[in-house]
């Protein structure tokens, strides 16, 4: 059967259900929920997780994931426990956002359950209490203090990476995590590189869920997900807010996220009068090597560089980084490619002629080290010369990791900075250096 007539039959099928089969089915959670709203295995004692930490976009259920994780403790349904669980710690930013969004909001707590099963919300004494006797607690996050005394078998933590006082309240907290056997938490938040997220990723003990807003599309409006993904996609605010990624910050970096964000081109591309290729080829080839960078930029008559592409590949062998900087050349129409010819250059020269001699190469050579080279350029981006005609992610997590290290300058991982590299050779070869007859062209 076809899934457009399977479909078909579904409103046929629910009508035919009586109202409580109805709620039934539609309240139970491991139906509807995906694999990552669902909480991990739990091992033998000891070795499995305490901290169950579920990292989303904005609208990707981690309201519901942690409401239905509290439910299913409070019934003792498996997978979510073994038998119920009494006592439990629910921690907001503040009162209000646990009674607003964790208790009363629309994938909170009171609209979860079905209606034997819902409890008694007690507001003034801050407070829920389920028919089975299991009692919720509300803590603010604002008064970590509030935590010293109470104790619990498990918590719901929502939005850490918003709190004020995050590692003050969770340490208070652990401290009244000692009821039953298996203390455990589910922290539910948006990702911030905040100390406490950070500590939480690097503990053995925590189990980690990821989710974008694309993953619970059904349940959001196609509105939404034109407007705002098509406006923020790729940007370092739509990364964190709709892909859920922890995007890191180097207060040391040559490059800041905020000097990212504010050269992102927000208009069409205006006519270019040189482009240029820049490709910064690896040593060696093979499961080691660098990446090759492959960059491309422009130039208009005034003087603003245009960053175009990033079609660095990664862990390429010479035919694969030279065709594809081969493409990007004719695709854009580009008037050179730019080679570093450092480590390599020779045999990247002949690699490119090999293919297509008909195309200029620009030889360049670096004579002083990455950060002297790199330095001209962030000053351009400083002073609003250099634009980005979309989003590049990894070449601008690269900028933005770009600091001082034990060795000098370099990126915190270790690894070499290639899709920077081009991206100055790119610039400098724009910017800073001769510049080769203007052709003039609209992209």
């Amino acid at each position: 059967m076809r899934d457009s007539e399977k479909h078909g039959l579904l409103p046929e099928l629910l009508a035919s259900l009586d109202e409580a089969t109805l709620e039934a089915m539609l309240t139970d959670w491991p139906i509807w929920a995906r694999p990552d709203q669902m909480p991990p295995a739990l091992t033998d004692e000891g070795t499995d997780w305490t901290v169950w930490l579920v990292l989303g976009g904005r609208g990707a259920g981690k309201t519901r994931t942690g409401a239905e994780w509290v439910r299913g403790l409070v019934f003792g349904r498996p997978p979510f426990a073994q038998k119920p669980v009494g006592r439990i710690a629910l921690v907001g930013e503040t009162r209000d956002d646990v009674r607003d969004v964790m208790i009363e909001g629309v994938s909170g707590l009171m609209r979860v359950h079905p209606r034997h099963e819902r409890p008694l919300w007690q507001p003034t004494r801050r407070r829920m209490e389920w028919p089975n006797g299991a009692i919720a607690q509300i803590f603010s996050a604002e008064d970590p203090e509030s935590l010293r005394g109470p104790q619990f078998e498990a918590a719901w933590l929502d939005e850490v990476g918003k709190w004020r006082h995050a590692e003050a309240v969770f340490d208070m907290l652990q401290f009244g995590l000692r009821l039953g056997m298996r203390p455990r938490q589910t922290v539910t938040t948006t990702p911030r590189p905040t100390p406490l997220l950070k500590r939480l990723l690097a503990d053995r003990k925590t189990a980690v869920s990821r989710a974008t807003t694309r993953d619970n599309a059904y349940h959001l409006a196609p509105a939404f997900l034109d407007a705002i993904v098509h406006r923020y996609a790729g940007t370092r605010l739509g990364r964190q807010e709709l892909d859920g990624e922890m995007i890191e910050e180097r207060n040391d970096a040559l490059w800041s996220r905020r000097m990212i964000e504010e050269a992102r081109l927000t208009s069409a591309v205006p006519p270019l009068q040189r482009l240029v290729v820049a490709v910064d080829p690896p040593a060696s080839s093979g499961k080691r090597s660098d990446a090759c960078g492959i960059v491309a930029a422009g130039v208009t008559q005034d003087g603003l560089v245009i960053v175009l592409d990033d079609a660095t590949l990664e862990q390429a062998s010479p035919a694969a980084w030279a065709e594809k900087a081969l493409a990007l050349y004719h695709r854009l129409e580009a008037d050179a490619l730019v080679v570093e010819t450092n480590q390599g250059g020779e045999m990247a020269e002949a690699v490119l002629k090999e293919r297509d001699a008909s195309v200029p190469i620009v030889p360049v050579k670096a004579t002083r080290g990455k950060v002297v080279r790199a330095e001209p350029v962030a000053h351009l981006y400083e002073q609003g010369r250099v634009k980005h005609a979309g989003a590049f992610p990894a070449l601008e997590d690269e900028l933005c990791d770009f600091g001082p290290t034990a060795k000098g300058y370099g990126l915190s991982s270790g690894r070499s900075p290639d899709r920077m590299d081009a991206l100055v050779w790119a610039v400098s070869a724009l910017a800073l250096g001769t510049k080769a007859s203007p052709r003039v062209r609209s992209l």
